[in-house]
């Protein structure tokens, strides 16, 4: 297959998976408030606050793992990939166990403090289905790895479509068990029998096409332990200073301007955002491409990828960023049913944020093709932190127009570094970046349009 049918298929299936996730999300709402009530659905909510800490505990080895091991296998070098797949296995199984422990300990202790008393569901209930709930979070932590074995061997879009058959038979089963009344066990099994036999076929499928255990033997390597955990820690710190960012500039505004001034920041960030899933899919479509042809040191064509990827995000953005300037205040106000009032200025400066979020973070995905992902997180870790001081001083001074500038200060900020920085990755001047990427898209427009 080409590498114009490869993204394609890749883009074709990350829309539907989109798709899938947004249904996740929103469909199931209504049957859980319908077959549960919408108090006893709130302590479920609460109580999956604990599976959802607990997944964290990866701390970022599947990622390092997973993208170690695509790029050594593209190069070649087909026994350290074998080694890695090893090490990082048992590294994941590691976590897995540990983790399993410590969510033991963790319900251990709630429960001696009685926090399970003051639920809504039944305390025995409670327990049995966060456990379960928790092993389900945790068999997820070998599903990257495996998907590098998709990765490796320019399949990523039959991986997509796999992940998204089981976030659909997720979401199908999880609908069954709700439809037939049965509780918050039964619905946690659902999830955990869903993962634990997809990951038994998403495993041997990626085997079988990956063809590696015939010929290598791989064992497990000390120092590839010791380049994963680095690495790993490096990729847990995105979560890390995005919940710093996030959490940290509502809180500033909750503190200094009150609880309506939160919901006016949040409404409007959030809607000043939510073009943003479109131009992201253009990432991961791109992505597994642009990992492989940098394994294999195919610089030309890794860098036509890169630069028609940003150049592409760059014209959606600006067009959704035009849209939203004419129309996104009409459906701010319909969305909230006119109970919020904002300014123009806020508005403006909240989607100029969406169009330098949209570039830096489809850019920082060279840090992942290359595996070198400790710069992008200092640096992040640095910009977040910063960004939340700017957001609290200029919200003293100017009310919400100061908060929204501190908040868009880490994307102007990001896309001032991380463009420059990943071109210097891609051997590549912003210049020719631009001059370049027009050409590229010149040239597939000409394609496309020209008989």
């Amino acid at each position: 297959m080409s590498l114009k049918n490869r993204i394609l298929s890749n883009g074709l299936a990350s829309i539907l998976q989109k798709l899938i996730r947004v249904l996740e999300q929103l469909f199931l709402v209504p049957f859980f408030i319908t077959a549960w009530g919408a108090a006893y659905y709130g302590e479920w909510l609460t109580l999956t606050i604990i599976p959802s800490v607990i997944a964290f505990s990866d701390l970022g080895f599947g990622t390092a793992s997973a993208n170690s091991f695509v790029l050594n296998y593209a190069a070649g070098k087909k026994q350290v990939a074998s080694n890695i797949n090893r090490t990082g296995m048992t590294i994941i199984s590691i976590m897995v166990i540990s983790a399993m422990l410590i969510s033991g300990l963790v319900i251990f202790v709630l429960n001696y403090f009685q926090v399970f008393e003051k639920s809504l569901i039944n305390k025995h209930e409670a327990i049995i289905a966060v456990t379960i709930l928790i092993l389900a979070r945790l068999l997820n932590f070998y599903t990257q790895l495996i998907e590098a074995y998709y990765r490796s061997v320019q399949r990523a879009s039959l991986s997509i479509n796999l992940l998204t058959i089981k976030a659909s038979l997720n979401l199908g089963l999880g609908l069954i068990v709700l439809l037939l009344g049965y509780g918050v066990i039964e619905f946690a099994l659902s999830q955990l029998i869903v993962i634990f036999f997809f990951n038994i076929f998403y495993y041997l499928k990626g085997k079988q096409i990956l063809s590696l255990a015939h010929e290598y033997h791989g064992i497990y390597d000390n120092s590839i332990k010791k380049e994963i955990i680095q690495k790993g820690l490096s990729y847990l710190m995105s979560p890390v200073w995005q919940v710093i960012y996030f959490q940290g500039t509502t809180f500033v505004v909750r503190i200094v301007l009150g609880p309506e001034s939160v919901a006016i920041f949040n409404t409007v960030r959030t809607l000043s955002r939510s073009l943003n899933q479109i131009f992201f899919m253009i990432k991961g479509t791109v992505y597994p491409e642009l990992q492989f042809e940098l394994g294999q040191e195919n610089w030309k064509i890794a860098q036509k990828i890169f630069r028609v990827a940003i150049l592409s995000v760059f014209i959606m953005s600006f067009i959704g960023f035009i849209f939203l300037l004419f129309f996104g205040r009409w459906f701010y106000n319909i969305w909230t049913h006119n109970q919020l009032e904002i300014s123009n200025t806020l508005w403006y400066i909240f989607i100029s944020g969406m169009l330098f979020n949209a570039i830096w973070w489809t850019a920082e995905m060279v840090y992942g093709a290359v595996n070198k992902p400790k710069k992008i997180a200092i640096f992040g870790l640095i910009t977040s932190i910063v960004s939340v001081i700017l957001t609290y001083i200029f919200a003293n001074y100017y009310g919400l127009i100061g908060a929204a500038i501190g908040t868009v200060s880490l994307d102007l900020i990001l896309l001032l570094w991380v463009l420059p920085n990943s071109c210097r990755v891609m051997h590549l001047t912003v210049k020719e970046l631009v001059v370049f990427g027009l050409k590229d898209i010149r040239n597939i427009y000409l394609k496309l349009v020209v008989k």
